[in-house]
């Protein structure tokens, strides 16, 4: 079973930096100082249970590019229970809940990530590029 909850308490925001630690900065060697930014307040995020237990999370935030998906982060202990695929329809539903009009939604996908993405509806857009020194692409809803 799993349960996407709107972060609202202190104690799922530390459970969504535990998990983000956890995959970010343990697994993928990213530089605490990249993976939390000033963007922590303003962004909306979610915390995925399975089974009751914090096991993914993600975010997104308005820029002024459109609004950004970020920080998809599954433990890898739970990957392949589709977690990440309902954290992303939760951000898409949540976003279509705000009455945008027609925002442009993308977000930086790490290469291995694109044929996931794609199949929510985001397409790739642009060259590669490094991030975290991770490589990604921009990926836009179509």
């Amino acid at each position: 079973m799993i349960e996407i909850i709107p972060a609202r308490s202190a104690q799922q925001m530390t459970d969504i930096f535990e998990i983000r630690r956890k995959v970010f900065v343990i697994e993928q060697f990213v530089d605490p100082k990249e993976e939390y930014d000033q963007f922590e307040e303003s962004s909306q995020h979610f915390l995925a249970k399975y089974k009751g237990i914090p096991a993914g999370t993600c975010r997104f935030r308005e820029t002024e590019y459109g609004i950004k998906l970020e920080r998809f982060a599954v433990l890898k202990e739970y990957r392949g229970n589709r977690i990440g695929a309902e954290l992303v329809k939760s951000c898409l539903e949540k976003i279509a809940e705000m009455n945008h009009t027609k925002p442009v939604l993308y977000l930086h996908a790490q290469t291995h990530a694109e044929s996931f993405y794609a199949q929510f509806g985001f397409a790739r857009t642009g060259d590669l590029f490094v991030e975290a020194e991770i490589e990604h692409y921009k990926m836009v809803l179509i």
